[in-house]
C-alpha cells in the first residue's frame, strides 16, 4: 500500500509539474527536462507512468474530466448544473484542471487529442439531459445532443473570458449568468424554478462530493482510514 500511494504521489507531482510547464510555455515549447526539473524526479521516474511528453500532456488534459460520482439529484437538470458549477469551482482552485483546460485550447498542440475533452463533456451532458427528458423534464422540441455540445462550448468561451478578466475570480457567477440564460430554453417551467443556479453551487456540491469520497473509503488497520488520493 505505501509503495502505492508513493507511485500515485509520484505520478500527481509530475501532472502538476507539467501543468506548470504547459501553461508557461505552451506545450510545444515544453520539454522533458523542465518537467523533471520542476518535478523533482528522475528520467526513469516519469517513464514509468509516462512514454512520452505527450502522454503526460494526455494525462494533464484528462484531469478536466467530468467526474463521475457527483450526488445524485432527484432532477435531472440540477444534475446537469452541478456538472458546470463543480467544473468552475475546479477551474478556480485546481492547477492541473486549469492546465487540461489550458491544452484543449492549445492552438500549438497539434499532435495531441485535444478535442477528447470536448467530446466527454458533450457525450456526459448528452446523457444526463436524456435522462432529463425521460422524466419529462425538458421541453419537446429540445434536440439533447445539440444542447449538450453548445452548453460545452459555451461554458469554454465562458471561462476563457473570465480567465483573461480576472485569472477565474468571477467564473461562478459568469456560469450561472449562462445557465440563467440557456435553461428557459430547455427545461420545463415547474422544474426551472426549482434550480439552484447559485454562484457558491459548485464549492457547495464539491465538498458535499470530497465528504461522500472519504466516507467511501474501506476501514484499515481497525479505526485507521487511509486518504483517499486527491479527486482531481
Amino acid at each position: 500500500m505505501a509503495r502505492q500511494d508513493r507511485a500515485i504521489r509520484t505520478r500527481r507531482s509530475i501532472l502538476e509539474a507539467a501543468a506548470g510547464v504547459f501553461g508557461e510555455r505552451g506545450y510545444a515549447s515544453a520539454t522533458v527536462e523542465e518537467i523533471l526539473n520542476r518535478a523533482g524526479v528522475t528520467r526513469g521516474a516519469l517513464y514509468f507512468h509516462f512514454a512520452s511528453k505527450e502522454e503526460v500532456a494526455l494525462g494533464v488534459l484528462e484531469a478536466q474530466l467530468p467526474l463521475d460520482r457527483l450526488p445524485e439529484r432527484s432532477s435531472k437538470l440540477q444534475r446537469l448544473v452541478d456538472h458546470g458549477m463543480v467544473m468552475a469551482y475546479r477551474l478556480q482552485h485546481d492547477p492541473l484542471v486549469q492546465a487540461g483546460v489550458s491544452l484543449a485550447l492549445d492552438q500549438g498542440a497539434r499532435e495531441l487529442d485535444r478535442d477528447a475533452a470536448f467530446r466527454a463533456w458533450s457525450e456526459q451532458l448528452r446523457q444526463i439531459l436524456t435522462e432529463a427528458r425521460a422524466q419529462g423534464e425538458l421541453l419537446p422540441h429540445v434536440d439533447v445532443t445539440d444542447t449538450a455540445e453548445f452548453l460545452t462550448g459555451a461554458f469554454a468561451g465562458v471561462q476563457a473570458m473570465s480567465q483573461a478578466s480576472c485569472n477565474r475570480a468571477d467564473l461562478g457567477r459568469r456560469v450561472s449568468v449562462l445557465l440563467r440564460h440557456v435553461l428557459p430554453s430547455i427545461s420545463t417551467p415547474a422544474l426551472l424554478a426549482a434550480l439552484d443556479l447559485s454562484p457558491d453551487r459548485g464549492r457547495r456540491v464539491f465538498e458535499e462530493y470530497e465528504a461522500g469520497a472519504r466516507e467511501a473509503v474501506p476501514p484499515m488497520m481497525g479505526s485507521q482510514r487511509t486518504p483517499p488520493p486527491a479527486p482531481l
